[in-house]
């Protein structure tokens, strides 16, 4: 038998949407890959958030069951903030144990240099290093049920017993001190006597602040919590923005 020929049938096309949602996974997947958040944030939005959980990761990669922040995914990021016009004020969220040193205070830095207004929130606990990234904020709370830790700078492992080793952790020590004195209202002593308190932590030396203590001493601005520091920002960039006007 011939083959009856029906000329040319156009055939009918499926409907993308399966496509576009795979494509969108991808991307979100990628993203969440290279960045370490679900997505990039959108450019109607005036607000960018910044999460800082578990321990911040700097020049060691950390185990893998460790929960980190890894520094190279954060400084991106804040570059993005800095050249995005739609952005115009950044909100920091912590929960970290602490981490790389002079990853925090890389970050830190780099908060604190920022052109637009920035407002940090400690949840949980923002400890160690973590309390330097909280005072590189333009204004922080802290809500009242967090904690922050303060304590010398630790090295683990193997180290060259010398004394030029001591000197650098000593220097290392006073950036630390410095910053987060120049940046909030504790003074140099007062975060001294935190840090080298021996009543506190039975086989360390520290102090350990909750809430309202943190406060009190100057190292936070304010106990308060998401809405609080939202509402802040807002009125911050709403100060910047009447000031350019101006």
């Amino acid at each position: 038998m011939k083959e009856k020929n029906f000329g040319n049938i156009p055939e009918v096309q499926e409907p993308q949407k399966e496509e576009q949602v795979n494509v969108e996974c991808d991307s979100s997947i990628k993203t969440l890959e290279q960045l370490g958040q679900l997505s990039l944030p959108k450019t109607d939005n005036e607000i960018f958030t910044l999460v800082i959980i578990g321990q911040i990761e700097g020049h060691m990669i950390l185990p893998p069951q460790n929960k980190t922040t890894k520094y190279e995914h954060v400084i991106p990021q804040l570059i993005a903030v800095e050249q995005n016009p739609n952005i115009e004020g950044a909100l920091i969220i912590l929960n970290t144990v602490g981490g790389d040193v002079e990853a925090g205070l890389a970050i830190a830095e780099m908060i604190n240099t920022l052109s637009k207004p920035t407002v940090s929130l400690v949840l949980g606990g923002g400890h160690s290093i973590g309390v330097v990234i909280s005072c590189g904020c333009d204004y922080s709370f802290i809500a009242e049920t967090a904690t922050m830790t303060i304590h010398p700078i630790r090295l683990t492992g193997l180290i060259v017993g010398v004394s030029q080793v001591f000197e650098y952790l000593d220097k290392m020590q006073d950036r630390i001190i410095d910053f987060v004195s120049s940046h909030s209202k504790v003074s140099k002593d007062k975060f001294k006597e935190l840090m080298f308190n021996t009543g506190q932590l039975g086989r360390d030396i520290g102090t350990v602040l909750i809430g309202h203590e943190a406060a009190d001493v100057g190292l936070i601005d304010e106990v308060g919590g998401l809405s609080k520091s939202v509402n802040k920002l807002r009125e911050m960039i709403n100060e910047q923005k009447s000031r350019k006007e101006h």
